[in-house]
C-alpha cells in the first residue's frame, strides 16, 4: 500500500465495488461531472470498468482510497492514459461523500505524484477538471500543479457545456512533501 499523511492508496477489493458503486457511481451529477461520457446505469455483478481493475490494461492503475486511521475506504484513485514512451499520465479521483472536505484529496494527489514519479519514473503528470470544481484545483495546486490552460466549453455535462481547467507537474518541479502554503 501507498501511503500519505492522511490516506492508503491500496489494491481494489471485492467488497470496495459495492460500496464505490452505490455513492460515487450511481450518483447522477457526480458521475456525470467525473467522467467524459455520460452517465449510464450498470447493473450489480457487471463488470463496470470504472470499478474493475484491469491486470491487463498498462495504461491505467487503479487504486482504492483508505483512511490510514481504521483502514475505511474513502473513495477511488487512478493513474491514467500512462504513455511509456513519453512517460506521462493523468490523474482521477472521487472521494465518497462523506470524506469530502477533510484534505484527503490533497492527500491523494500528493501520494499519486509519488507513484508517478518515483515508482513509475514518470516526466510529467496532469489533471484536468471542471472550471468550478474548487476541490481538485485547490489539490493539485498544493501538490505544486500548475495551472496550463482553460478549454473553454469543452465538457458536456448535464444539459450544460462547461469550461475545463488543464494542470500539470513536471518530475523536476515536484517537490515530495513539500506543499505549497495556502
Amino acid at each position: 500500500m501507498l501511503t500519505g499523511a492522511k490516506v492508503g492508496l491500496r489494491a481494489r477489493h471485492e467488497d470496495d465495488i459495492p460500496v464505490l458503486r452505490a455513492e460515487l457511481y450511481n450518483d447522477v451529477v457526480n458521475a456525470s461531472r467525473a467522467e467524459s461520457g455520460p452517465w449510464r446505469p450498470v447493473p450489480a455483478g457487471t463488470k463496470d470498468p470504472r470499478l474493475v481493475v484491469d491486470e491487463a490494461d498498462q495504461r491505467s492503475v487503479g487504486f482504492s482510497v483508505v483512511e490510514l486511521t481504521g483502514g475505511t475506504l474513502i473513495g477511488s484513485a487512478t493513474l491514467w492514459g500512462i504513455d511509456t514512451h513519453s512517460r506521462s499520465a493523468h490523474i482521477g479521483l472521487g472521494l465518497l461523500p462523506s470524506a469530502r472536505g477533510k484534505g484527503y484529496g490533497t492527500d491523494v494527489v500528493a501520494v499519486l505524484c509519488h507513484y508517478g514519479f518515483v515508482v513509475r519514473g514518470l516526466h510529467r503528470i496532469q489533471i484536468e477538471t471542471l472550471a468550478d470544481n474548487r476541490a481538485m484545483l485547490r489539490a493539485a495546486e498544493l501538490n505544486g500543479f500548475v495551472r496550463e490552460g482553460v478549454l473553454r466549453s469543452s465538457a458536456w455535462v448535464m444539459g450544460e457545456f462547461l469550461d475545463e481547467v488543464l494542470l500539470g507537474q513536471l518530475a523536476e518541479d515536484w517537490k515530495p512533501g513539500v506543499r505549497a502554503q495556502a
